[in-house]
């Protein structure tokens, strides 16, 4: 039997697989994006400080080990990180920047496997880095969009909103720690925990108790507590969708799981697969 959480790909779904990363091959390289291979595994510190040493992915759901050295190692749960350090790595910064990459592979996340979650999954990544410009952010959310409709996928919903800048943040996660800390009791226990290490993940919590308590509270959302810049680089990246004819929706509650998130963050969803509609998302890495 394949461990609990991973399964084996034959026949009509390896190849529906494999069409669906042939689409995003054809969609990126003609986007400029060049094709990237890391390693599976990583130094865990790569993951520790791109990811962020507060998150749940972190601090619950790496698969870590030693290697006979003594190193500890962990199994990727995501891309970018690794595709960041792969580009410090080989010098790819004094080449004509931006710098469009893309990359497909397992993931492996020790998570609890549910319906659609598993702990080995495939996921299509694209970076463009090397930049600040809003445009970037707007062709990265285009490109997701583009490769959803290649593979014949309608009724798409672009979920737009911004983190904010890191002073914006601490702002609103001192609003959060100030408005919640009373009603500590009334979290579930993950969310206790995430009101010390980054409240603002509480706001994405799949706790029916949470999100009632948030409901009740009315929560302000994070784009109340956006500075200047940050307002004005969300302004620009809605100009550029609407050049790119891309629909999008502002949605103020939309909370990316990764710490590494500047500004921009986005996903995009389908009407028909039920609660967990997400098919893709991202946003900007300053890092």
């Amino acid at each position: 039997m394949a461990v609990r959480g991973t399964k084996d790909l034959f026949g009509k779904e390896l190849r529906l697989h494999q069409h669906i990363v042939a689409t995003a091959r054809r969609v990126l390289e003609a986007a400029g994006a060049l094709e990237l291979i890391t390693p599976v595994f990583e130094e865990t510190q790569v993951f520790e400080k791109g990811v962020g040493i507060s998150t749940d992915i972190v601090r619950k759901e790496m698969f870590t080990f030693q290697d006979r050295g003594g190193r500890s190692l962990t199994l990727r749960p995501e891309g970018t990180a690794a595709m960041v350090r792969a580009y410090l790595e080989h010098g790819m910064k004094v080449w004509p920047q931006p710098v469009r990459l893309w990359m497909a592979g397992p993931m492996f996340r020790a998570e609890r496997p549910q319906k659609g979650r598993y702990r080995q999954f495939h996921q299509v990544n694209y970076e463009a880095l090397g930049s600040e410009s809003p445009i970037l952010d707007a062709e990265a959310v285009a490109l997701l969009h583009d490769c959803l409709r290649e593979l014949g996928l309608r009724r798409l919903t672009v979920k737009l909103s911004s983190v904010g800048d890191p002073e914006d943040r601490a702002r609103y996660n001192a609003y959060l720690r100030e408005v919640l800390s009373p009603h500590r009791e009334a979290l579930s226990q993950d969310s206790q925990e995430r009101l010390e290490l980054n409240p603002m993940r509480i706001l994405d919590s799949k706790s029916e108790q949470d999100q009632a308590l948030l409901k009740e509270l009315r929560i302000r959302p994070m784009l109340d507590f956006l500075g200047e810049e940050a307002r004005a680089h969300l302004k620009a990246v809605e100009r550029h969708l609407e050049r790119l004819a891309v629909p999008y929706e502002l949605d103020p509650t939309l909370v990316r799981g990764l710490d590494y998130y500047v500004r921009t963050a986005f996903e995009v969803h389908h009407a028909e697969i039920g609660a967990q509609s997400a098919l893709g998302g991202g946003g900007r890495y300053d890092g």
